[in-house]
């Protein structure tokens, strides 16, 4: 298990991939650090060092962060890589190819991939350090080719490598297929529904009523099964690909549902007696084995229904691409008839336009193979929408970056656009739909350095499924605090009429700093069905707080 991209990549100036990463010491332990902690507990064998600099510093030559923390702080022993390219990307700061490799060696870095920089670090041979690291680097990787046996046992010329049982990969895949069938089934997330008298339960029985008019699926990806994966996938054989339409078609008969990649796709009679319309929009990260490859392996985007999301397509706006807001206006144009609109794709795409034109809007993400027919499970047949958002998405194409734990609000600072965030980070108005709190209560005594949470849920008249977030607001420490962080998630499922205690175990470390000698925490939970974000009130059944002493 190899973890990428150490560090803070995600902080990269104005999107940009590889950029530097401006922020402060704090910043950079509070957000970035945690992850790499918990990937060293959890075994991970290896860290990739991002592209990003770090204040000037680039990741992959930063003996700060691959030594004195990742080594020296964490105990981590296992081999750091760089990046595609990224040892030769430091020629500009080391001078010159081989020392860009010098530098990134000496730093830490134990590989490189497809780099000159490391090929000619013999330009060396006289340098104790280099000497040294290259040791140290060779012993961190025979030893990881030890522990998976790659290496033969003395006087024997190759490795006897034992090939894994039959039945054992069998099962492994049957496995993997089932989480990816509930990784796809919780990506579901519910952005916009009740809105008007049309609501997913109305337009549903429309679509199962076989008596009722045409069902239209349009949109760019209205047929299409590589926008639901994300970068470097690999192949997968034809029978295991589908579509919306196609998944559709299968449920509901090739002669009731139609396709309209464009809206003229399908005549004007069908538009006006359609029952309802499903437009499938978005944004796309699929590699394709004809896709062109910059050559640190990214692929490059192209004009026309191309990759507009992933490593190496960066964009300037980030409205839906290919027109399709306008797409949409010809939809609702064309038709009386419902539109459920299916958000496929991997970036915070402004959502204002589709939201204000549909009566229904579900995002997806990169739901994976089994998107099409999760989508079409809700659809069809009622299953429901446990997901919860994890970005936030913006109301307008400038207004960024927007994020639930920013120090300020960005509410009512735009002239232009008072209200800039069109949903926040964890919202899903289909998860856990329908059940109410009570019994909140928070303690700091029972547990040492660490707060216990307690709250009862309750359903309502259906079965539900999703997740608590309990996020906390903290005052009275010696830094501006977080508007709100999220600090702890519990899934549920509840039957019917069904009250369970949920808990939640947040360590003191997530709240204070070391000088802090007391702070006050509110902590508020969220799972409501309705657009109310329940973090930002005060209400008993789903906040409390309470103050914390070191």
């Amino acid at each position: 298990m190899v973890l990428k991209h150490l560090a803070a990549q995600g902080e990269a100036v104005g999107g940009r991939n590889g950029q530097s990463a401006v922020l402060g010491p704090h910043d950079l332990h509070e957000i970035h650090l945690p992850p790499v902690a918990a990937g060293v507990r959890a075994g991970a064998l290896g860290f990739m060092a991002a592209y990003n600099d770090i204040d000037s510093v680039p990741c992959c030559a930063n003996p700060w962060l691959l030594e004195d923390y990742l080594r020296d702080q964490l105990g981590f022993d296992g081999i750091v890589m760089a990046d595609g390219l990224a040892v030769d990307r430091l020629e500009d700061m080391a001078g010159s190819i081989p020392a860009a490799g010098r530098a990134a060696l000496l730093a830490g870095v134990d590989v490189s991939l497809w780099d000159e920089g490391f090929a000619r670090l013999e330009e060396y041979v006289d340098d104790e350090q280099v000497e040294a690291a290259v040791d140290t680097a060779l012993r961190r990787v025979l030893e990881l080719k030890a522990m998976f046996g790659l290496l033969p046992e003395d006087g024997a010329d190759t490795a006897a490598i034992a090939m894994p049982d039959a039945d054992a990969i069998a099962q492994a895949t049957a496995d993997g297929r089932e989480q990816a069938k509930r990784m796809a089934r919780e990506a579901i997330t519910l952005i916009n529904d009740g809105r008007s008298a049309v609501t997913l339960d109305s337009i549903r029985g429309v679509l199962t009523d076989a008596q009722a008019g045409p069902v239209i699926v349009a949109g760019p990806f209205a047929d299409d099964f590589g926008c639901f994966l994300g970068d470097y996938t690999a192949p997968l054989p034809a029978d295991e690909q589908s579509s919306i339409y196609r998944q559709l078609v299968a449920r509901l008969g090739k002669d009731r549902v139609c396709l309209a990649a464009k809206p003229s796709d399908v005549s004007a009679d069908r538009w006006a007696s359609a029952a309802a319309v499903v437009f499938v929009c978005g944004s796309t990260s699929e590699r394709s084995y004809d896709s062109e490859f910059d050559d640190n392996g990214a692929a490059k985007a192209v004009a026309e229904y191309g990759a507009t999301c992933g490593e190496g397509v960066d964009l300037s706006d980030i409205r839906l691409p290919w027109h399709q807001d306008e797409m949409l206006d010809e939809v609702v144009a064309l038709t009386t008839a419902p539109v459920v609109s299916v958000v496929v794709c991997g970036r915070a795409h402004v959502l204002t336009h589709v939201i204000g034109q549909s009566a229904v809007t579900i995002w997806v993400g990169y739901a994976g193979q089994y998107g099409p027919q999760a989508v079409a499970d809700v659809l069809i047949d009622g299953a429901g929408l446990p997901g919860r958002l994890p970005v936030t998405l913006p109301a307008h194409p400038a207004a960024i970056p927007v994020r639930y734990n920013d120090r300020q609000s960005a509410a009512h600072v735009y002239k232009d656009a008072a209200e800039p965030v069109l949903r926040e980070f964890g919202y899903g108005a289909g998860s856990l739909a329908g059940v109410t709190f009570s019994g909140m209560h928070a303690d700091a005594e029972s547990r040492a350095n660490e707060v216990l949470v307690q709250v009862t849920a309750h359903a309502g008249d259906h079965k539900t499924a999703g997740s608590v977030n309990l996020f906390a607001h903290v005052s009275g420490g010696r830094r501006i605090p977080r508007l709100a962080v999220l600090v702890d998630s519990v899934a549920l499922t509840l039957e019917t009429g069904e009250s369970h205690a949920v808990s939640f175990s947040v360590p003191f470390e997530r709240l204070m700093d070391e000088a802090d000698d007391n702070v006050r925490v509110t902590f508020a939970l969220t799972a409501a069905l309705n657009n109310d974000d329940t973090r930002h009130t005060d209400d008993c059944d789903t906040s409390v707080s309470i103050v914390i002493h070191r």
